[in-house]
């Protein structure tokens, strides 16, 4: 029997505004928990090949920092510093690029996103959402390929914890 994960505030999905990718994974979700919460784990499988993540912090707890910095296969570099806004242990963790460590305000945001993990029979259930400021920002993320991109770096973190 599949347990959905608990809904929150922070993780109503709205199909006008949000992304969604929802999987059962063969894996235990505390290994998935630890993928999403180590920063040693993160670099690993967080960015989907050929573009790898050379650099994680994270600290998790609300007003936490989330940074990574990701390198494409060109030079391409994105260094994102972004906020913890939810925790659950084990179970949610809501981010967002909006707001930097402490809550302060950036003055760019491109999306807040929840990661909600649910042990199963047979492994985990994983529902990870993108949320966006309008319709526009949510078009242009699916276009950047959020399905695609979010799904092969969750295909890279189930076999990374595989290999655990």
């Amino acid at each position: 029997m599949t347990t959905a994960p608990t809904p929150d505030a922070f993780s109503v999905f709205d199909p006008t505004l949000d992304l969604e990718l929802r999987r059962e994974v063969p894996v235990k979700a505390d290994l998935v928990w630890r993928a999403w919460t180590e920063p040693e784990l993160i670099v690993k499988w967080f960015t989907p090949a050929p573009w790898r993540t050379t650099l994680c912090e994270i600290d998790v707890r609300p007003g936490g920092k989330f940074r990574t910095v990701m390198e494409g296969p060109n030079g391409e570099k994105n260094d994102s510093t972004g906020c913890v806004l939810h925790v659950i242990p084990g179970r949610l963790l809501v981010f967002t690029d909006a707001l930097g460590p402490g809550f302060r305000p950036t003055g760019s945001a491109f999306m807040a996103a929840s990661v909600e993990i649910a042990p199963t029979a047979t492994g985990t259930l994983y529902v990870a959402r993108a949320l966006h400021k309008d319709p526009e920002a949510k078009q242009q993320h699916e276009a950047m390929g959020f399905h695609t991109g979010w799904g092969t770096a969750l295909d890279q973190l189930v076999a990374m914890v595989k290999a655990m």
